[in-house]
């Protein structure tokens, strides 16, 4: 696998993957109360979501099927990083892992921001 120059894959089909396993792993070591229960629920949605849709782009059957596939990459990966924060808020001892797992989600969405607005042109 290729490696960028900051030591995270180029593929970012196993990237997003991953990204949603690591959602999965903080999500599970949150104390479920009545707050956090629905927001682990949403944020294990949205960011499983980012890799699924990302698949689907692998297989898109034209140019514009693959520009609309990536835009629904990016808004699943920023409606992930709006989960984070009300997670950041509501279990404040994993602030930390939040907030990692909120930067590759930033990160995420630039590359899907750059890619759809390159598929455009």
């Amino acid at each position: 696998m290729s490696q960028a120059t900051n030591g995270k894959p180029y593929d970012l089909e196993e990237r997003t993957a991953k990204f949603g396993e690591a959602a999965i792993s903080l999500c599970k070591t949150i104390k479920l109360d009545v707050i956090t229960k629905p927001l682990i629920s949403q944020l294990v949605r949205s960011s499983t979501s980012v890799g699924a849709n990302y698949m689907e782009v692998n297989g898109a059957s034209s140019r514009k099927d693959f520009a609309h596939k990536i835009y629904i990459c990016k808004k699943e990966v920023q409606e992930t990083k709006h989960w984070l924060r009300m997670l950041a808020k509501s279990a404040t001892s994993q602030r930390d892992e939040i907030r990692i797992l909120w930067k590759e989600a930033q990160e995420l969405t630039l590359i899907f921001g750059k890619i759809a607005s390159s598929s455009r042109k």
